[in-house]
């Protein structure tokens, strides 16, 4: 059977999905990272801690209800950094390579590693049925939690995308913003 696994580690949430190549459908689980309330972050070694924890839990959960295996996959794709900038690392990333690769070798197939970033921008493009426009040059908003980052996209056999950052915040993100006025809010 011709599924694709991915697998993301970020600060938020541990989640799972499987893209079923047949009937071009992908189904996921997730789990957000518990954060104490009244706090608008976790430190990572609290994030490793839970997804650790987390991960087998979404991974069951996903395989049950797809009534899929493990040894059904014929790639794996994780989210290794949270972005393609030089030097970028969070080490809640590690649960899921470290997941990832483990499945690779058991499963003798290859292992696709990216970034946190660049699974947001695909997803969307996935979502918004826009994939045609991988093959060429374009310009994306990042705005998530950690980021608020204008990224030049261009078609890249090796990476699918590359990723060029083209500018960014440099005081409060926007994600940053959300969070404060959630936690203000109650």
């Amino acid at each position: 059977m011709p599924y694709y696994f991915g697998i993301d580690t970020s600060n938020y949430t541990t989640s799972v999905a499987i893209y079923d190549s047949l009937k071009e459908q992908i189904v996921q689980s997730k789990m957000p990272l518990p954060v104490k309330e009244g706090e608008i972050g976790i430190r990572q070694s609290d994030a490793v801690f839970h997804h650790v924890k987390q991960l087998p839990l979404v991974i069951g959960t996903l395989i049950k209800e797809n009534n899929i295996t493990l040894k059904d996959f014929v790639k794996v794709g994780v989210s290794v950094k949270p972005t393609d900038i030089e030097n970028s690392y969070m080490p809640c990333f590690l649960c899921g390579e470290s997941f990832a690769t483990s499945l690779s070798l058991v499963n003798e197939v290859e292992v696709f590693k990216s970034s946190h970033q660049k699974g947001h921008v695909l997803a969307a493009l996935y979502s918004a049925k826009k994939l045609d426009i991988i093959d060429k040059k374009f310009v994306a908003f990042h705005v998530s939690g950690g980021t608020t980052d204008c990224l030049l996209c261009e078609p890249s056999k090796e990476e699918i995308i590359k990723i060029t950052h083209i500018s960014s915040s440099l005081d409060l993100k926007a994600g940053q913003a959300i969070d404060r006025i959630g936690t203000k809010l109650g």
